[in-house]
């Protein structure tokens, strides 16, 4: 067996289970821990997709269908105002960020006792995995209220940076919604730059964002203002799932540096993990079209002005700059209050230690709950009428 198996944590929503027990309450359960999205799929993402059930007969190419990889360069380039992106070599389908972000360091990693993966704390935990599976040490970059929830990059040390040779961001972040400006990008990409490490941009919750005239900019975005059209060093993850409700797809991509995709794509080709042909129809569709995207905007928009003015007083949380999550910060432990909830109330919330790593005697996400909001406007406004009843009682 894998020794390595045996550094990994268990995941977040076991630890929930195992924290929670069962409810007391005779309330109808309301969950608020998954980030799920729970809006309709859109009805002619899924025609396309049982329209091309012939692709059942086909095994699929690992570099995807030429048709996807014109439609994520084209949609790039009028996201993020990219005057090129070459869909030969700059992008490569994935069956959803998850998959690929772990993969992703199994490829680019030089296993050593040296090697340091750093990421955002709290953050994913696939970043976690992906490391120590990689055969490197995860370096965890705190993310506090007083630095808005993005990591202190001035703050880490050099000799961290000259042993990093991978940088997770989360742009907008998960759990705190926190978006990196262009010029923190802009100072990261000199810093990989300067000491030769990759940086992997998880940007799924991109199309989540709350002004229509401000979409969050990319790592892309920022390179092409610097003049790096070859994105060298940098590479991006999106996906299908948070943009257009369609979790269960599996679909996304990876875009960026061709001299980092390329030994990426041949990882994958041994890895066995093309996407089906059927599913890359549907996402043609999906990633052409943009007016189910603004219409899921607005639904969260709803959501995020009726349920903060219900927790308005409650709980110290403001809205994110984008996603779908709340980053709440707790009167009491973060695992009492998530514990406390459920028993009294039924509904569930994610204790944000369970998201975070303690370094130098501190979890930056203790103190702190995640609530995602992506239940039905009335399921999540009766949510925040029962966490405003149980703080009231605390």
């Amino acid at each position: 067996m894998n020794p390595r198996l045996q550094s990994l944590q268990a995941y977040p929503f076991e630890k929930l289970r195992a924290l929670l027990g069962t409810s007391a309450s005779s309330l109808p359960h309301i969950a608020l821990s998954i980030g799920e999205p729970k809006h309709p799929a859109p009805k002619f993402v899924a025609d396309c997709l049982t329209d091309n059930l012939s692709g059942l007969s086909t095994y699929p190419n690992t570099k995807g269908i030429p048709e996807l990889r014109n439609t994520i360069a084209d949609w790039l380039k009028q996201r993020f105002s990219l005057e090129a992106v070459c869909a030969e070599t700059q992008v490569l389908p994935v069956n959803g960020t998850r998959e690929a972000l772990f993969a992703f360091a199994q490829a680019v990693i030089t296993p050593s006792t040296e090697a340091l993966v750093c990421s955002p704390n709290p953050f994913y935990q696939i970043y976690e995995g992906a490391a120590l599976l990689a055969g490197a040490t995860p370096e965890f970059l705190a993310c506090s209220a007083e630095n808005g929830f993005i990591p202190d990059y001035d703050a880490v040390a050099p000799e961290v940076w000259q042993r990093c040779q991978l940088l997770y961001l989360c742009s907008p972040g998960n759990p705190s919604g926190a978006v990196t400006d262009i010029a923190t990008l802009q100072k990261l990409i000199a810093l990989a730059d300067q000491y030769d490490f990759i940086i992997a941009s998880d940007e799924c919750y991109s199309e989540l964002y709350f002004d229509e005239d401000q979409p969050p900019p990319g790592l892309l975005q920022a390179c092409a203002e610097m003049g790096r059209n070859d994105y060298r060093r940098c590479v991006v993850f999106h996906s299908l799932s948070k943009r257009s409700n369609l979790p269960g797809l599996r679909s996304g991509f990876v875009a960026g540096d061709a001299s980092v995709l390329a030994p990426f794509l041949l990882y994958r080709t041994y890895h066995g993990c093309a996407m089906p042909v059927q599913h890359q129809q549907a996402s043609i569709a999906a990633w052409q079209d943009e007016s189910h995207v603004i219409a899921n905007r607005e639904l969260y928009r709803q959501k995020f002005d009726q349920v903060l003015a219900e927790l308005d007083g409650c709980l110290e949380v403001e809205r994110p700059d984008a996603s779908f999550y709340l980053w709440a910060k707790t009167p009491i432990s973060d695992t009492e209050f998530a514990r406390g909830l459920f028993q009294q109330e039924n509904v569930t919330v994610l204790a944000g230690s369970f998201l975070s790593r303690e370094v130098e005697g501190i979890n930056p996400g203790a103190n702190y709950i995640r609530m995602a909001l992506v239940a039905e406007l009335d399921n999540c406004l009766e949510a925040a009428r029962r966490i405003k009843r149980f703080t009231q009682g605390l």
